[in-house]
């Protein structure tokens, strides 16, 4: 006879849950980026432009290139975003050392203060949910959303610890 308490239990991958769980990352999403979106709509720029200002001040330096990888955009959409933040005094744009073809990305002071006015309150909204769920959570979270990114970009997220 098979032991039927064997193995996980499957009822939290009934089709209401995983519906749930879709929900709750569109209301998340919005939520998440309200009030970034309203600070941008003021100087007229989008989400395309806070996605391009918050990872060129996560990696200073970063490539066109590189960029083009996390964001899986087209170069044409990064190309108009990109000439909107550098227009406007947010990135600057240097050629590479080693390959003068390279364009390397890095904000400017102007960049930085946006940036930073940007993130605050989405770090206030995570800081207040991990605080809230717990340190067990915050890392089930982590293993949640690890599973739903594509598998090559697992590794750009090593453990806490390891960084």
């Amino acid at each position: 006879m098979a032991d039927v308490k064997s193995g996980p239990n499957p009822l939290f991958l009934r089709e209401e849950d995983l519906r749930q769980g879709i929900e709750l990352l569109f209301y998340a999403y919005r939520d998440f980026t309200a009030e970034p979106d309203a600070m941008l709509a003021k100087i007229g720029l989008g989400r395309a432009h806070h996605r391009v200002v918050y990872f060129v001040g996560r990696y200073p330096s970063i490539t066109v290139t590189e960029l083009l990888g996390i964001l899986q955009i087209t170069k044409q959409s990064l190309s108009r975003v990109l000439s909107d933040l550098v227009e406007q005094e947010y990135i600057a744009q240097r050629p590479g050392t080693k390959d003068r073809r390279q364009r390397l990305l890095t904000l400017t002071d102007k960049g930085v203060e946006l940036e930073r006015s940007l993130s605050d309150a989405q770090r206030a909204r995570i800081a207040q949910a991990y605080r809230a769920a717990g340190a067990a959570a915050v890392e089930g979270f982590r293993t949640v959303m690890l599973g739903i990114i594509d598998a090559e970009d697992r590794a750009k997220f090593p453990p806490p610890g390891k960084r």
